[in-house]
């Protein structure tokens, strides 16, 4: 068959253009790109969560179908079930090729298109399309998801977030049942981390650094002194700063200041279990950028430290503070 989108396949063989009717005959895939149109949001959905790029997704979408429309359609008993697992084979050979490749490596630079309309990226939505992804799947997910190995990220997303049995996994990852719930436990451990302080001061941790961040959005700089010691001091990787700012800063006032001068890129920031305790990531396009290390004392910030150098982040031990948020187990809806 050819390769054509789904939508042209609605005005295939009509030359001039009038919609099928009138004593013209439907092309026969037709129905199939109805069908398929039907399911793209969820294939849009799985896509993303296991390749973090909302246009790396789009092109896996795009694959599906261009496998659908050559397949013999009529013999497809289960189209959810094939389109799911074709979606999600074609999600693995892009890991697995971005993996030998050591494509995007953590700590890139703040793209311009980020610091213009709120978030980088782009793909078939644009840029605002992929902010409200990021928001929504969460952007400490995807960065934790980016450390996981191919066949680990397939198997926990399809697992964990769209509830597939471990025997349809199976042949996806190509290991059996067993060992495709092994991928999942161990995706699963790498996603949680590991907290080095008592779940009650963690969440007192969480407390702090959620004020923190929502006075860093807002650039309320009344917020910023209220949540800072006195004493605070902030380190950070010159690669962090713009020119000329000092790599430390101390005093509450001085960092609340420079804080709210960086509120744009707090949007892109989330809580997340840094080296065991609470701190932050910031992820543009659900890429990890900046990581802070945060000390807390007596419910306010006493020190963080603010990592920009790749070495540094790649060597750091990430992880959620919150339960994954499960999606619909369908490859539609």
């Amino acid at each position: 068959m050819d390769g054509r989108k789904p939508g042209d396949a609605a005005n295939a063989g009509n030359v001039d253009g009038r919609k099928p009717g009138n004593g013209q005959r439907r092309h026969p895939q037709d129905g199939l790109a109805e069908r398929f149109e039907a399911h793209r949001g969820g294939l849009r959905a799985v896509a993303y969560r296991m390749l973090g790029s909302l246009s790396e997704a789009d092109d896996a979408v795009q694959e599906t179908w261009l496998r659908l429309s050559r397949a013999d359609a009529e013999a497809v008993g289960n189209l959810t079930g094939w389109l799911r697992t074709v979606v999600s084979r074609i999600c693995l050979d892009m890991l697995r090729s971005r993996t030998a490749r050591r494509e995007e490596p953590v700590g890139q630079e703040l793209p311009e298109t980020a610091r213009e309309t709120g978030d980088g990226g782009g793909g078939g939505g644009g840029p605002e399309d992929e902010a409200v992804l990021a928001d929504s799947v969460g952007r400490a997910l995807l960065v934790v998801l980016d450390t996981l190995g191919p066949a680990e990220r397939i198997a926990f997303v399809l697992h964990d977030v769209f509830a597939v049995p471990f025997d349809r996994i199976a042949p996806i990852v190509e290991r059996s049942p067993v060992a495709a719930k092994k991928l999942a436990s161990r995706a699963r451990q790498k996603v949680r981390g590991i907290a080095t302080v008592p779940r009650a001061e963690l969440d007192r941790q969480r407390r702090t650094v959620d004020a923190f961040l929502a006075a860093a959005r807002g650039g309320d700089m009344a917020a910023l002194l209220a949540v800072l010691d006195p004493d605070v001091v902030r380190r950070a990787d010159r690669a962090a700063l713009p020119e000329g700012v000092p790599t430390v800063a101390r005093g509450a006032r001085a960092v609340a200041e420079e804080t709210a001068g960086f509120a744009p890129r707090a949007r892109f920031a989330e809580p997340a279990l840094v080296n065991g305790s609470v701190g932050v990531v910031v992820a543009p396009r659900g890429r990890l950028l900046l990581a802070l290390t945060v000390t807390v004392e007596d419910g306010r910030i006493a020190a963080y430290e603010v990592i920009a150098d790749p070495a540094r982040l790649s060597r750091l031990e990430l992880g959620l503070l919150d339960d994954v948020r499960p999606h619909v187990a369908s490859a539609h809806g």
